[in-house]
């Protein structure tokens, strides 16, 4: 098999991927937060557990999709 014809798979199953980890991310506390809206009550916090390796996992599947899309565009 060439690695044109098996790019196009590993490219949607990479943005399926990349679009579960952006979704199960929390963006706020309240409904307003998904929105942009400013929501200071909720304060900072540190990323742990679960949290911190699913942000990490977001990167690392945005860097793949983005080198599979280069990959992509120079074959």
């Amino acid at each position: 098999m060439d690695i044109a014809t098996i790019l196009p798979y590993v490219q949607v199953a990479l943005s399926i991927l990349l679009m579960l980890c952006i979704v199960l991310q929390r963006t706020g506390a309240s409904l307003g937060g998904a929105f942009g809206a400013d929501n200071f009550s909720t304060g900072f916090h540190t990323r742990r557990g679960f949290e911190k390796t699913l942000f990490r996992a977001t990167i690392v599947l945005a860097v793949l999709f983005a080198l599979s899309a280069l990959l992509h565009l120079f074959i």
